[in-house]
């Protein structure tokens, strides 16, 4: 059969006679498109007539987009329902879409389909938020890194000149330099540093500036697609700001994370329930290249969760640290992410 391929021409009608790609007929390349990844398709589109009516055949796209993807088309604004075409439809969800009052934004992953999300602190339930004493809401180029993920946890966002010649992929992994990628250095077993977002999705970040009593609540309802699916908050020590273009922090209001450690929960409406405790702050200690875990952004995973079915599914998730025998501060919050736990597994295989 291979020797057979390699006599077919792209070109056709060349007056040879012989056989050409063109003259496979398009139901043929469809089906075979259905075996490929999205990105795979679009580059055979550009072959000729017949692969480029194929990759734009609605029985192609329909196997890639997830099996709830009406749905999520009834969340997002009105002019995503006006889509008919499956393979435009794939487009416009690939790229980050917010909704829910700009507060939530989700995306597929470009080569799985699978579905991501994140949401911003100011769709979370904060004890005391309303009380400028203890919380700020502080205004950011660096909300929400682009497709991060994560053990406790995945470090994004320390200095700058770190990054400058390494990528990762959407996943928050190394990789070699992936078209849009980040900047990744590996600083311990399930850590990364990622680079800051160049396109922030929410425009704020929760500042907690000292409380005894921190607790953070989150409630989504949401169509999630049958998969397993893992949960992480991204977090930062100490109080960030731009000087001279590069990332400075300061840590005057950072304490009382290093005493008790905070406990991170997740629940879905099924019965499935995750939890896991972690001290956020360890002052005295580095890991063995020399990082601390102040200073940049680091996603902690809360755990992982299934879903079988297309119902939509209410997931509760939440971060606290009641002991109140000693204040605690100089802490940001900014977002949940949520993505297929596929993704990051085979991530972590191409460390």
């Amino acid at each position: 059969m291979g020797a057979s391929l390699s006599n077919l021409s792209v070109d056709v009608g060349d007056g040879s006679g012989g056989p050409g790609l063109g003259d496979i007929p398009e139901s043929c390349v469809a089906c075979v498109f259905t075996y490929l990844t999205p990105p795979e398709i679009c580059n055979l589109a550009r072959l000729n007539r017949a692969f480029r009516g194929a990759a734009s055949s609605d029985s192609v796209w329909e196997l890639k987009l997830p099996p709830t993807y009406s749905q999520l088309l009834s969340l997002l604004p009105p002019g995503a329902s006006l889509l008919s075409k499956k393979k435009d439809i794939f487009a416009f969800l690939s790229r980050p879409v917010p909704f829910d009052d700009l507060y939530k934004v989700l995306w597929l992953d470009t080569v799985t389909g699978g579905v991501c999300l994140s949401v911003s602190a100011k769709a979370m339930a904060i004890t005391g938020i309303e009380d400028r004493r203890y919380w700020s809401w502080i205004p950011t180029q660096e909300s929400s890194g682009f497709h991060s993920t994560h053990p406790c946890g995945w470090k994004s966002g320390q200095a700058e000149h770190m990054h400058e010649k390494s990528s990762i992929s959407p996943y928050g992994v190394k990789a070699k330099h992936s078209p849009g990628g980040l900047g990744a250095i590996e600083v311990a077993p399930n850590e990364l540093i990622l680079k800051p977002a160049k396109r922030p999705w929410f425009q704020v970040v929760a500042f907690l500036q000292q409380i005894w009593w921190f607790e953070v609540q989150g409630l989504i309802k949401f169509p999630f697609p049958p998969g397993v699916y893992s949960l992480s908050f991204r977090l930062h020590l100490g109080k960030f700001f731009r000087r001279l273009g590069r990332h400075v922090c300061s840590y005057d209001q950072t304490h009382g994370w290093d005493l008790k450690p905070v406990r991170f929960d997740l629940s879905t409406s099924d019965g499935q329930n995750v939890s896991r405790e972690c001290c956020l702050d360890e002052p005295e200690s580095s890991n063995y290249m020399g990082f601390c875990k102040r200073g940049c952004w680091i996603e902690y995973l809360v755990g992982d969760f299934v879903v079988t079915g297309s119902e939509t599914l209410d997931l509760r998730f939440s971060m606290k640290q009641i002991d109140c025998t000693h204040s605690k501060g100089g802490l940001c919050v900014d977002s949940v992410s949520i993505m297929p736990s596929e993704l990051r597994d085979r991530a972590l295989k191409k460390l």
